[in-house]
């Protein structure tokens, strides 16, 4: 269905709205329209997101002429980002295909859930993963293996950036909604690596789904978030969490075994600072 609040043609995926949602929309308008913050709280179960993403989608297109409205869509899990873009393929489904052609939406999360590389898979936990993977896509591992091809590298990684220099990155990702399985499955038929093609696209994206940390978390934001055009509509899902988030985002957790591993290792370079020390003085 659709129907007007105020100058935006809203498209709906359902048949019948709640007063809720609609309530909502107008809120949320207004938020839009005045280019500012709000808080919007709603009963569970009277479909919350779907009235957000309808909304916010219907403003953007909306703006004829003007560059469309990025959106940020913030989730706390994976499932709840899996979630999301169900809803919003279901949103776009009811939206005539002239306005929805060039909409380009994804989700965005972690090499473990990303890779297709079994190598880096078989690791244990998601540092694991990181970690082997970074050890076959670092740059002075691919030098490396340019002077000596028996060091390992990831075929899909390096599929993707001789696409990715080769073309624009808009255009390698087809206009569509990308759950975090689509783009598995794309990277397998592509032969790309699904993580670094999700990080390049969401600089292209209409609509980006991923987890609180890439924006929160600073370490992650100036790494991933960096290059997002300013004019972005920045959703924080189940926002009570934030608190937490931002808490574990800034704090550091270092176990004993650490720091006895470091006073040993001090104690054992100031053994060496004075046995070279001696010597020298001997010497002298």
């Amino acid at each position: 269905m659709k129907f007007q609040i105020e100058d935006v043609t809203v498209y709906f995926p359902y048949e019948h709205i709640y007063p809720e949602q609609y309530e909502y929309m107008v809120e949320l308008k207004r938020a839009l329209d005045a280019r500012g913050h709000c808080l919007l709280e709603m009963p569970t179960g009277t479909g919350k997101t779907v009235a957000l993403l309808s909304l916010i989608t219907s403003y953007s297109l909306s703006r004829a002429g003007d560059r469309p409205l990025k959106l940020l869509y913030c989730t706390r899990t994976v499932h709840e980002m899996e979630k999301t873009l169900a809803e919003l393929r279901l949103l776009l489904s009811h939206i005539p295909p002239d306005l929805r052609r060039s909409l380009l939406a994804l989700g965005l999360s972690s090499r473990k859930n990303l890779c297709i590389n079994p190598t880096v898979l078989s690791a244990a936990s998601r540092d694991s993963v990181d970690s082997a993977c970074r050890r076959l896509t670092a740059s002075w591992v691919r030098a490396a293996a340019a002077e000596d091809p028996a060091v390992p590298t990831c075929s899909f990684f390096e599929s993707f950036d001789r696409a990715a220099s080769s073309s624009n990155a808009s255009v390698m990702l087809p206009p569509g909604v990308y759950t975090l399985q689509d783009l598995r499955a794309f990277g397998r038929d592509k032969g790309w690596c699904p993580y670094f093609l999700a990080r390049q696209t969401i600089r292209y994206a209409n609509i980006v789904v991923y987890s609180y940390q890439y924006l929160l978390d600073p370490k992650v934001a100036s790494i991933i978030s960096k290059e997002m055009q300013r004019e972005c509509v920045v959703v924080f899902d189940e926002a009570h969490n934030i608190d937490n988030v931002c808490i574990e985002a800034l704090s550091v957790s270092i176990r004993r075994q650490t720091l006895e591993g470091a006073t040993r290792n001090l104690n054992r370079m100031v053994q060496e600072i004075d046995r070279y020390s001696k010597v020298f003085s001997f010497s002298f």
